[in-house]
């Protein structure tokens, strides 16, 4: 697991050092899924680390919608543990 602490510059060698051990990526983040950083990471990590993957690159993003303001629906919208803890599964059984 890898946290990265800085988008600009994030660390790219532990990115790359990581897939390389696991041949399997989930990136886990609360921004939505089109268009951001998540997305960006993971068409670089498919294009660049390709014949390192034993499976798809996995997002748990936010729904591509405004966040809201009521806590039932930021727990909708927003990636929870379960939707992280069913990625990890999903992509143990590829």
């Amino acid at each position: 697991m890898i946290d990265l602490r800085s988008l600009q510059p994030y660390d790219w060698e532990a990115v790359v050092e990581t897939v390389k051990k696991t041949n399997r990526v989930i990136i886990a983040h609360e921004d939505s899924l089109s268009f951001g950083y998540g997305a960006e990471i993971a068409a670089r990590i498919s294009s660049e680390l390709f014949e390192h993957l034993d499976a798809p690159v996995r997002r748990v993003c936010a729904m591509d919608t405004f966040v809201a303001y009521a806590p039932q629906l930021e727990d909708k919208i927003l990636p929870q543990v379960a939707d992280v803890a069913k990625a990890i599964a999903e992509l143990k059984n590829y």
